[in-house]
């Protein structure tokens, strides 16, 4: 892709701590951003002001299954660990309760699976479903910004933003993953270096759009 475009993506389960600085920022710098939540987030009344400020903002708010189910084995990824009725009820629990916030299935045609992680088979049944599965452009290490300092995978703020930075030469088309929020456990917050992020993107004339738009062109 030529266009300097980049899909700003934030991912949701059970936490949701960062949700509000995030709104607040990406208000405060005008950019459109796309959050993938799950039925458990959906369902959380706790989240629910944070939902309707982040449909508000017309922000767009996607699927990332119902109950966050890990779809096939981490060593042997053609090994799919649940059935394909399993699949359907999930996601479609997904956007039944995406329905109480005025989001209907085809304003939310694109589907992010949840860890990430997925296979051949998965994507076919969201295809057969109607929908897009998609995922994060690889590269950087923005989706490591959930690990807490006991895993072995673990990455510090900074270390994620100078891998972004690293990178920053070859974003066009870009979708990058973030966490809407994070483990108690993990102090050093990336979401609080948003702004700077925003800031450093901006000045190499990148342009924010959300996955609809970037995929749709």
């Amino acid at each position: 892709m030529s266009k300097k475009e980049i899909a700003l993506v934030f991912t949701g389960d059970t936490f949701a701590d960062g949700g509000d600085f995030i709104a607040n920022t990406l208000d405060t710098a005008h950019i459109k951003a796309s959050f993938f939540l799950t039925g458990n987030f959906y369902r959380n009344a706790a989240f629910e002001p944070l939902i309707r400020k982040l449909k508000q903002g017309s922000h767009y708010l996607g699927a990332h299954s119902d109950k966050h189910l890990l779809y096939c084995d981490w060593t042997n990824r053609d090994s799919t660990l649940i059935t394909r009725q399993k699949f359907e009820r999930d996601l479609s629990a997904n956007y039944d309760v995406m329905q109480r916030f005025g989001i209907a299935e085809d304003q939310a045609h694109f589907f992010m699976p949840p860890y990430e992680w997925y296979n051949d088979e998965i994507a076919a049944w969201t295809k057969a479903m109607g929908f897009q599965l998609i995922n994060f452009s690889p590269g950087t290490l923005s989706n490591a910004d959930y690990t807490t300092p006991d895993m072995k995978n673990y990455r510090s703020s900074e270390m994620i933003f100078q891998s972004i930075k690293r990178t920053s030469d070859n974003l066009n088309g870009f979708i990058l993953l973030l966490h809407i929020g994070t483990d108690p456990g993990r102090k050093d917050k990336f979401y609080w270096k948003l702004p700077e992020l925003l800031d450093y993107l901006k000045s190499l004339n990148y342009e924010f759009v959300t996955v609809e738009n970037l995929l749709s062109e």
